[in-house]
């Protein structure tokens, strides 16, 4: 089959970062508001992955726009807590008998914001409502130099965390200050020798490139200063400007200085015996795969907990309303925990995935790893060919020179199409899909 393509305008290396599809921005209300056990049934839940979504920060950065409110009222903790267990709840009822959990995370927002006894209260309504055995799958937890404490730390550690991501951006305070994030070095080695003694987690350290004043030589430090303490894996981000966010917009200089930094990142750590994943991730080359089932974000499902968190079906991907701004992102924390269990029960926000949609969605959470798309599982899946189904896109990204030619069964972006991933994702969005996120109102 030929699905419609959407109009090629891949100039700009950074059209959008796409970690998932469709974005939430393509999300609407249902009509009519399905239970989860109806979106749940007949699923494969043998598995699944396992998120609990914390929107709580000590400070709001500048380059930010997930879902998060910084420096909550402790009463809205324990209220948004409160809610997190009910909502698990209704999820344990609506999924089918059998379910199991492959892999988890707890993302946010910062979810060592919350205090010790807190973050041990989130593992144990995950493990007592959903039955998840926390200590046997993969569990990353997303951290910040500022709660990256060896109180919360230890709880971590005691509950089997084997993945500690930490946001530093730069190890250059006036650099962290550009990106709206102000931290101090002092405090960012503190955290990080806090991680080292007293977990044994993986480490991943965030840094971000095309900051202003940023330039050769100070991403070379950030970068060898990251390395000194070893991390398992190191994710490299261009600055984005997004709506509502604290940064202004820039022009087509600032697109060339982001990807000539890109290059500079790249070649550094895999000079250094870094493996590439993708465009961001890079993993260490003698750090040990991660041990647990067989999980596959392209087909199993996920369940996600708390107000920002999706859940994604094979038809139906939902989550609640999304915004940035701090008035809505309040509104919306306040109707959540006002909720019962009944106002938990169903999916409100969503999208749903027809037959193309799936193929596109199978398509962008391969291709944009280091390694590939498998063909002949495409194949197996769809009955056709990535190349069939869209013409013009794979036409277009080997002209410009994106895109190899299948070997050994598998589609492969070449170093130049996989250092412009956030042009090639977009390439692949559906007119439908495309025209959701342009009517969404930022907000």
């Amino acid at each position: 089959m030929t699905l419609a393509a959407e109009p090629v305008a891949a100039d700009s290396p950074y059209r959008s970062y796409v970690y998932a599809y469709p974005h939430k921005s393509a999300y609407r209300p249902f009509a009519e508001p399905p239970l989860l056990s109806d979106l749940w049934r007949d699923e494969d839940v043998s598995a699944l992955s396992l998120y609990a979504h914390i929107p709580f920060c000590e400070m709001r950065c500048g380059f930010c726009n997930l879902f998060t409110r910084s420096v909550p009222p402790a009463e809205q903790v324990s209220a948004y807590l409160d809610a997190l267990e009910r909502q698990a709840g209704e999820v344990a009822r609506a999924l089918p008998e059998g379910a199991r959990f492959a892999r988890a995370a707890l993302g946010g927002g910062t979810p060592t914001y919350l205090e010790a006894g807190e973050l041990a209260r989130v593992y144990d309504l995950m493990e007592s409502a959903l039955g998840a055995d926390l200590t046997a799958i993969p569990v990353s937890v997303e951290t910040s130099p500022a709660t990256a404490t060896p109180e919360r730390l230890a709880v971590l550690a005691e509950r089997g965390a084997t993945r500690i991501s930490i946001g530093v951006q730069s190890f250059l305070d006036p650099e962290a200050h550009a990106a709206g994030r102000p931290q101090r070095r002092a405090e960012v080695d503190r955290a990080l020798d806090a991680i080292r003694e007293h977990t044994d987690a993986d480490l991943n350290i965030d840094l971000i490139y095309g900051i202003d004043r940023q330039d050769e030589r100070t991403w070379a430090y950030s970068l060898d200063t990251a390395l000194e303490w070893n991390p398992e894996e190191v994710y490299l981000y261009p600055l984005y400007v997004r709506p509502l966010t604290g940064l202004g917009r820039r022009g087509r200089s600032w697109d060339d200085h982001r990807l000539a930094l890109y290059r500079q990142g790249r070649d550094h750590l895999r000079g250094r015996g870094y493996e590439q994943v993708s465009m961001r991730m890079f993993r260490r080359s003698d750090a040990p795969s991660p041990d647990g089932p067989e999980y596959c974000c392209q087909t199993d499902g996920m369940v996600g907990l708390g107000c920002g968190a999706r859940s994604y079906t094979s038809r139906v991907h939902h989550s609640f309303d999304y915004a940035v701004g701090v008035g809505q992102v309040r509104s919306i924390l306040a109707d959540y925990v006002s909720r019962d269990s009944a106002g938990l029960a169903r999916a409100e926000v969503g999208f749903r995935l027809d037959d193309g949609e799936r193929r596109r969605r199978h398509l962008i959470q391969s291709l944009l790893r280091a390694e590939g798309m498998d063909a002949a599982a495409y194949a197996e899946r769809f009955g056709s060919a990535p190349a069939e189904d869209f013409p013009a896109e794979f036409a277009e990204l080997a002209r410009r020179g994106w895109v190899r030619d299948a070997a050994a069964g598998r589609v492969v972006l070449t170093e130049e199409g996989l250092a412009h991933s956030d042009a090639v994702g977009p390439m692949f969005f559906s007119p439908r899909v495309a025209a959701l996120m342009d009517d969404y109102e930022a907000r």
